[in-house]
């Protein structure tokens, strides 16, 4: 499931400059903030230069560079995520993770997919009732949540890339599609069928304007494209990223406030954050500082792969090229 930071921070300065009294409380209080930095302690990546601290309401939006590990997720129990193909409370999982990497300046961006079938050594991780989970080798990526929520996947993601996350933002099944749905869908091209039960998907090759469902169905799709892998998936997320920040940009917000209300509670319903990120007012300060950020200055890559040795329906990351590719957002 794909869940594009810049489309949700973009949103959310819309709501943030049209927005007051009840609607702002009933908004700021959707969104469900996790303490990563006070769970982790100092035994992280350093942070990048320049990374501002939080700025104020009176002062200018911050320019640093900043990572955001943005993750989507069925971890949310209801009738709707489960009709939607998500799990329940106790069978939480994240289908897509992304590293997303913003420039010093905020004009271009790198979106990193780690495809969640890739082996790693997934780090300790402090449990929130105390203790810790145990270091575990050749691991599934996407494990790491399963086992320990965003502090794990957080700890997990600075173990694997040595790079500093920012910011964690996290999305489940049935916000994705209630957004697309307030946004009056979202058109994308796809350049083969897709013929795939499992995701109730079925599409030829084309162009396509879907709705919420469909938009989630094409982000979860895997068995109807390619040669069934995680790869292929990750392609189609990436188009839905560049499609959901155009038709942010062609979308003017401000002039429709139901369409407007409907995409913010969309949002903020779905979300849970790291606790710098965890009301409407710090969301929409991050916000205007990527207020220049254009699907066209968004860079789309996955994390290089190859087969890992022992399971050929797993990868590792392929060096030295994964290397280079998370050196290169330090």
């Amino acid at each position: 499931m794909l869940k594009a930071a810049g489309l949700v921070l973009a949103a959310a300065l819309a709501v943030g400059a049209a927005t007051a009294g009840w609607a702002y409380r009933h908004l700021d209080g959707n969104i469900n903030g996790v303490d990563i930095d006070n769970a982790l302690g100092d035994n992280r990546p350093a942070k990048a230069v320049g990374t501002p601290a939080p700025a104020t309401s009176a002062a200018p939006p911050p320019t640093g560079a900043t990572n955001i590990l943005v993750l989507g997720s069925d971890s949310r129990s209801g009738a709707e995520n489960q009709r939607l193909g998500g799990g329940d409370s106790t069978g939480a999982r994240s289908d897509t993770a992304m590293v997303v990497h913003v420039e010093a300046g905020r004009k271009t961006a790198t979106v990193v997919s780690i495809p969640r079938d890739t082996l790693v050594t997934r780090p300790a991780c402090p449990l929130p009732g105390g203790g810790s989970t145990a270091v575990a080798y050749g691991a599934m990526f996407n494990t790491a949540y399963s086992v320990g929520g965003p502090v794990c996947a957080v700890k997990t993601v600075e173990s694997v890339t040595g790079v500093r996350m920012d910011h964690y933002v996290e999305v489940d099944f049935s916000g994705f599609a209630r957004l697309v749905d307030a946004l009056g869908g979202v058109t994308v091209t796809t350049d083969e069928d897709i013929d795939d039960d499992d995701s109730h998907l079925h599409l030829r090759a084309g162009v396509h304007h879907l709705n919420g469902t469909r938009a989630l169905a094409l982000a979860r799709t895997r068995h109807g494209i390619g040669d069934g892998s995680d790869l292929g998936r990750i392609g189609l997320q990436h188009r839905l990223v560049k499609a959901l920040l155009e038709r942010i940009a062609a979308t003017d917000l401000l002039t429709h406030p139901v369409r407007l209300y409907a995409a913010a509670d969309a949002i903020t319903g779905s979300l849970t954050t790291d606790t710098g990120l965890d009301s409407l007012g710090e969301l929409t300060e991050l916000g205007r500082s990527l207020a220049g950020l254009s699907a066209d200055r968004v860079r789309t890559v996955t994390m290089p792969v190859v087969a890992a040795p022992s399971d050929p329906n797993r990868v590792v990351a392929r060096e030295p090229a994964a290397g280079a590719l998370w050196k290169s957002l330090r």
